[in-house]
């Protein structure tokens, strides 16, 4: 069985206590991550799986928040996180660590550089994992046994047996449907709980524009919630790339237009980083109706 990790003092009451009330922004309870939960729940699975040692994988759209969310859970449980950014080049030495020379006095000696596996283990601290599926699928065998009850590795380089510390637990994330990314095995798969992360929208998406950007005005603020919405809306239905709709590239814009034209800004931060000439066109469109 997996060993419990105390959740901080006080975070069950607080979580409880906004249950009972209402669905507001959370801005104050996880103001170290900068992350706002479309919704209560998202915010109590995640910390009660992670409370009881279990692995978590956040999956969603690109740009819906999930890198943030990881941040603010790592804020939350007071545990710094070490990071892995998959890719097709992502390799043992990427994820353990590596060896090199170095002195010792007059002595030339090889010492290993530990990974941010073996850093997170050994610390008893988070291990993010993103877009964990960008990763060859011989690559992440390598940390079965890290992901499930043993928690446990033998370092290839230097064939210690590592065991994490308490506290150590692992969150990853993916990106589905993206070039470049292959479907996760189902023996990785089955080591995580999985949390579904939607976009952000209406008043979470208002006060979280008015939080993060450099945006003050109300009614621009209002015109750039509703242009979100308008653009999940045309992703729901096929017609954009879920690239249009990230609440990344909304926020760069919200920034931006508080120094340049609106129409300008939105072309920059968004419009522009589409592949097809119909997907800037309807952007463009969206946004001259609505500016």
């Amino acid at each position: 069985m997996k060993p419990h990790y105390p959740l901080p003092e006080n975070i069950v009451d607080i979580l409880e206590s906004r249950r009972r009330k209402t669905n507001d922004s959370f801005t104050d309870l996880i103001r170290g991550g900068g992350y706002v939960p479309p919704n209560m729940d998202l915010l109590v699975d995640a910390i009660s799986a992670l409370s009881m040692g279990k692995n978590v994988l956040l999956k969603g759209p690109t740009g819906a928040g999930k890198t943030k969310f990881a941040e603010s859970l790592s804020q939350l449980f007071n545990q710094p996180m070490f990071s892995v950014n998959c890719s097709v080049d992502l390799d043992a030495e990427s994820l353990l660590g590596f060896k090199t020379l170095t002195y010792e006095g007059e002595k030339q000696v090889i010492e290993f550089i530990p990974g941010p596996v073996i850093n997170s283990m050994k610390h008893g601290n988070f291990l993010y994992i993103d877009e964990v599926n960008m990763a060859k699928p011989e690559t992440l065998p390598l940390i079965n046994g890290v992901l499930d009850y043993r928690r446990t590795i033998t370092n290839p380089f230097t064939n210690e047996i590592v065991t994490a510390e308490d506290g150590f637990n692992v969150i990853a994330a993916i990106n589905e449907g993206y070039v470049g990314t292959v479907p996760l095995n189902e023996a990785l798969k089955n080591r995580f709980v999985v949390i579904e992360v939607p976009y952000i929208e209406g008043d979470q998406l208002r006060n979280l524009i008015r939080s993060n950007t450099n945006l003050t005005d109300d009614s621009m603020i209002d015109l750039f919630v509703t242009l979100s919405s308008d653009l999940i809306h045309a992703v729901s239905q096929g017609k954009l790339s879920e690239d249009a709709a990230s609440i990344r590239a909304l926020l760069d814009a919200c920034d931006l237009s508080a120094l340049i034209p609106a129409k300008r800004a939105i072309q920059r931060s968004i419009a522009d980083k589409l592949d097809e000439a119909r997907e800037r066109e309807f952007v463009q469109n969206l946004t001259e109706t609505l500016f």
